[in-house]
């Protein structure tokens, strides 16, 4: 079918549109900077430059592609787009991403509309950010945590519209894990070796991994199946912080991390960092096995991690 893919230059999109592409899709996929063109050709995709945040640009850009299917993956996390992280003010660090979240995604939903796409589907996020209640591992059924009162509140609302909004009108949405892969994790792993990334108190919080290639194939099959609702696109593992987050230090030939109380990561770090570290809750892939028939390359972090960084 053609698949137009909003955000085709992304750390997702590059592993996304190759593998449309091999399935016999004919994709149009965008990016903000002419100077990418060439890579979405590269990738077997028609480019285009796109603005998200300009509704005419986005009306203009579907109208052209004609697609039967749209793909939401835009984001500007990269440090080109959101600057050098800073974990302890996300609202500013994901300032453009939120909107993106919010008027990208309305924007999309709209010339959808105005061209007749019947099958929308749109990347949302379920890595430690299950509501904070009961079992350290939640479903599709389970609410997100808005973190409310903190600076990540307006973050977890955008994530939220993106969910109530897709889903309103028909759509997917794909709580990808955090994502790791090739560009995904580079700046956490420089603070891994530079020993700037602690474990925080007995850091018993809980996260969901995916690989990106991972992420991608069940991208695929929600669109090829034209599935509606929400499903949790994570590997087999959740895990706490304690687990994982030196088990990436080893992959990375770095020493063990250090660990801070939480008083202190909280005054360095900020509220998002203290709750992902020591009350975070993780995510089940179990109706995305059965519903997509998903089988994750990547079962586990500690099999991806290793093989990402040796």
């Amino acid at each position: 079918m053609r698949v137009f893919v909003a955000g085709g230059t992304g750390v997702l999109g590059r592993r996304l549109v190759p593998q449309l592409v091999a399935r016999g899709h004919q994709v149009t996929a965008t990016t903000t900077s002419a100077a990418k063109l060439d890579l979405l050709v590269r990738l077997g995709a028609d480019g285009v430059v796109m603005d998200g945040l300009d509704a005419a640009s986005v009306g203009e850009a579907v109208a052209g592609a004609r697609p039967e299917a749209i793909v939401h993956q835009m984001t500007a996390i990269s440090m080109t787009h959101a600057g050098k992280p800073d974990i302890k003010h996300p609202d500013r660090w994901f300032a453009a991403t939120n909107r993106l979240r919010t008027e990208g995604t309305d924007h999309l939903l709209a010339a959808a509309q105005a061209t007749g796409v019947s099958h929308f589907v749109a990347q949302g996020y379920a890595s430690w950010n299950g509501i904070r209640e009961g079992g350290w591992v939640k479903t599709e059924e389970d609410p997100l945590d808005l973190l409310e009162g903190t600076a990540a509140q307006v973050g977890m609302e955008a994530i939220r519209h993106v969910e109530d909004s897709v889903l309103k009108a028909g759509g997917a949405v794909l709580r990808y894990g955090a994502f790791y892969g090739p560009g995904a994790i580079d700046d956490q792993v420089e603070l891994v070796r530079k020993r700037q990334y602690p474990l925080v108190g007995r850091a018993g919080g809980y996260s969901s991994w995916v690989h990106l290639d991972d992420a991608a194939s069940a991208t695929v099959l929600a669109v090829e199946q034209k599935v509606r609702g929400v499903f949790n696109i994570v590997d087999d593992e959740p895990a706490p912080a304690s687990e994982w987050l030196p088990h990436l230090a080893a992959c990375a030939g770095a020493k063990p991390p250090r660990r801070i109380p939480t008083w202190l990561a909280r005054l360095l770090a900020g509220e998002q960092a203290v709750v992902m570290m020591t009350q975070g809750r993780a995510f089940s892939n179990a109706k995305a096995r059965a519903e997509l028939g998903w089988e994750p390359r990547y079962p586990s972090w500690r099999q991806g991690f290793k093989e990402e960084l040796a």
